[in-house]
């Protein structure tokens, strides 16, 4: 028989009292993180405890994203989590770029290490030294591979999830017969990131191209997914990146072409990390806690009992039952008023919420809620399976629905800075249809604390501004 999985450890949090979103949009997050039982800190600074609920919906997107990997034919292994100091000084603008967010380690085995290790802040630099071994001819083209791991970048301001000294992620990484070929593949990588965020995650992005002052260190081109959350700033939740042949210059990465020639390949490297749970929190949550599409939800239904008797549990067992293929479904018989249980299970986020008291035992029927608008109906229970089905299929939809509402609604064009401010300044995203040169980019950074997000894909002349994660 399987056994019930219990996602919550510790202290029932659910009790905590959430603050309201535009009352202090950062404490609300907090909250909602601790009242769901998502995570909480470490005992280092930035350090993070994924706790079981948070880890599962991890789980999740690894997954969901994992089959789109594999459809990209790209096959998972591990590379160490240290790499020795001098690989990471072999790109220059590398090593600039994640100079200020290494940790090194200098001692180990009561001894000072001939060479210092960097602890892996992303993993370019091992990869690339092993692919110089590895790629020799055009027959080896193009070389995939991904892995799932942890990283670690010095993080001076943390916050769970969204920016934590050491997080989990993918990381894919290939190599090509050319530059081209390779840009290609990365535009393919953010494709399917994508249709993970808007068929899964139900967040509605821009695609489209970072600026050279946001691009990621090393690339030629950096590609990007940006999110906007519900105080209208925006996150940054995926990029595919055009590292060109500044890797394989650097790591001599080189392939005998057709005509006998020496080549070097072109690279890609891309990932999503934990941050996107972060995302998730934003982009849905509001005032009673978190709120989860279904695709992601760790619990689809919980069937909450109300004055229960012997018939009422049966009842409640025999639906928990029914609706198992649905996912994991919950059975909460605990000896607690109907209030306490909702209010417990809508910080949680859990899509579908089914009441079954004597009465409904009695009408044989129950009354089912869904999370994300609190519409209650009453259901009989000879249809409740497909109810159910049919009402976590329109919740994702909704979702999804009023993240393009928003982040279409709140997209303004804006004709000079002063505008461009202004409408940032409101929770919105500024679209300019004027030159934001490199000093001007500098200047909105340092003054108003303003980003260029992206040149979006479908009109590349306008470029999208906001305040950022």
């Amino acid at each position: 028989m399987k056994k019930q999985i219990s996602y919550f450890i510790g202290t029932d949090r659910s009790s905590k009292k959430i603050t309201p979103q535009d009352q202090d949009f950062p404490r609300w997050y907090q909250d909602v993180v601790e009242a769901a039982d998502l995570a909480e800190h470490g005992p280092s600074k930035g350090s993070m405890i994924i706790k079981p609920y948070g880890y599962a919906i991890w789980e999740g997107i690894q997954q969901e994203l994992s089959q789109r990997i594999y459809a990209a034919g790209v096959p998972n292994m591990y590379f160490p989590i240290f790499i020795p100091e001098s690989y990471l000084h072999r790109e220059a603008k590398h090593v600039e770029g994640f100079a200020p967010e290494v940790a090194v380690v200098t001692h180990a085995g009561g001894k000072k290490l001939d060479e210092p290790l960097v602890v892996r802040p992303t993993s370019e630099t091992i990869m690339y030294e092993s692919f110089s071994r590895w790629i020799n001819s055009y027959r080896d083209l193009p070389f995939k591979i991904n892995q799932w791991a942890n990283v670690v970048r010095w993080e001076m301001r943390p916050r769970l999830f969204l920016r934590s000294t050491e997080f989990l992620w993918q990381e894919g990484h290939t190599a090509h017969a050319s530059v081209k070929e390779a840009d290609g593949f990365a535009r393919e990588v953010l494709e399917f990131y994508q249709d993970l965020m808007t068929n899964v995650l139900a967040i509605a992005t821009i695609d489209g191209e970072k600026s050279v002052a946001e691009r990621f260190a090393g690339a030629k081109a950096t590609y990007t997914l940006e999110a906007m959350m519900k105080d209208g700033k925006a996150l940054q939740i995926a990029t595919s990146h055009n590292l060109g042949d500044n890797f394989s210059k650097a790591f001599n990465v080189q392939y005998s072409a057709e005509d006998g020639s020496q080549k070097y390949v072109g690279q890609t490297s891309w990932g999503v990390s934990t941050r996107s749970i972060g995302g998730l929190i934003m982009a849905h949550g509001d005032d009673k806690g978190l709120v989860l599409p279904p695709k992601l939800a760790p619990i689809k239904a919980v069937i909450m009992t109300v004055n229960a008797d012997g018939n009422v549990q049966k009842t409640a067992q025999q639906v928990a039952d029914s609706l198992g293929a649905l996912g994991n479904v919950e059975l909460d018989d605990r000896d607690a008023r109907i209030g306490e249980k909702a209010f417990a299970w809508e910080k949680r986020g859990a899509p579908i919420r089914i009441e079954i008291g004597p009465r409904d035992v009695e009408s044989k029927s129950v009354v089912v809620v869904r999370r994300d608008t609190s519409e209650k109906a009453s259901v009989k229970l000879d249809d409740l399976k497909n109810h159910c089905e049919k009402l976590l299929g329109h919740i994702q939809a909704n979702l999804l629905k009023s993240s393009q509402d928003q982040l279409t609604s709140n997209t303004v064009p804006v004709k000079d800075e002063k505008e461009l401010v202004e409408a940032v300044e409101q929770g919105k995203f500024a679209s300019a249809d004027f030159e934001i040169d490199d000093k001007k980019e500098t200047e909105l950074k340092a003054k108003h604390g303003i980003t260029v997000r992206c040149y979006p894909f479908d009109d590349p002349d306008k470029t999208i501004l906001a305040k950022a994660y």
